[in-house]
């Protein structure tokens, strides 16, 4: 019985991404021609609504001029956190091959990165600043993939490249991504395909909260090269995740 119920919360869940994708695509296209569409957070945010998940602020997101670092366990943080703050991304590149996926992350001004070719650095920074041009705020995961919920993966310092030097006066703000309980389940699993891990968490019972914690805001002039800051954010997140483990 457990599991037709899953497929069927995760045939429900899908149909109402559907419908949402139906709905809010034409109404933004139409929108982009008379200038900024304000519906992509629209939509990510009612898309985590629809899978399930309860979102929650705790602390004060800066909304402009800011990176913001975080640890990853799901394709749900980027539905949380763009549909909370407005962010756009920085993603691997593989991801601009994905058919629909891709594209819908255009909309939202994703910036895709090679993040095995060094050499392109150079270039992947330039196409950062230009996404920071309109003073949205950008989202790096420096995980460099999705962690299994327990513990926090080591930071890549390669992955600040393109964060350094800013283009202009810019803060990092560390952000926990917190799913309590449900954090391991969430979690993408080894070998996972990712057909299994969408019927699994769209399948899941009830509805799962996710807290977004944003911790204090710093300078990233006062840590100029890559490993420092990347020291820097890995410690304030780990902290962060330890305080909220004891006080759990």
């Amino acid at each position: 019985m457990s599991g037709v119920m899953t497929r069927a919360r995760f045939l429900f869940r899908l149909t109402g991404l559907i419908a949402l994708v139906l709905i809010v695509v034409p109404i933004h296209l139409v929108t982009k021609l008379f200038g900024p569409s304000p519906w992509p957070p629209r939509f990510l945010g009612a898309a985590a609504r629809i899978a399930g998940f309860r979102v929650t602020v705790r602390g004060a997101p800066l909304r402009r001029d800011v990176f913001y670092i975080a640890n990853h366990l799901s394709w749900i943080d980027i539905l949380a956190l763009g549909g909370a703050t407005g962010c756009a991304f920085i993603s691997k590149d593989a991801v601009a091959r994905a058919p629909i996926v891709s594209w819908l992350a255009r909309q939202n001004n994703t910036v895709f990165i090679a993040r095995e070719r060094r050499g392109e650095v150079g270039a992947q920074v330039e196409t950062v600043r230009a996404a920071m041009a309109s003073h949205q705020p950008v989202t790096l995961f420096p995980e460099g993939t999705t962690g299994n919920g327990r513990a926090l993966l080591p930071f890549k310092p390669a992955l600040f490249a393109v964060l350094l030097p800013p283009p202009r006066a810019m803060h990092i703000q560390p952000v926990v991504l917190d799913y309590g309980a449900f954090g391991p389940v969430i979690a993408w699993q080894e070998g996972e395909s990712g057909l299994a891990n969408a019927v699994r968490v769209l399948g899941s019972p009830g509805a799962k909260t996710l807290t977004l914690h944003f911790l204090d805001a710093f300078d990233p002039g006062t840590h100029p090269d890559r490993k420092t800051l990347a020291s820097e954010t890995y410690a304030r997140i780990a902290a962060a995740r330890d305080a909220l483990a004891s006080a759990g």
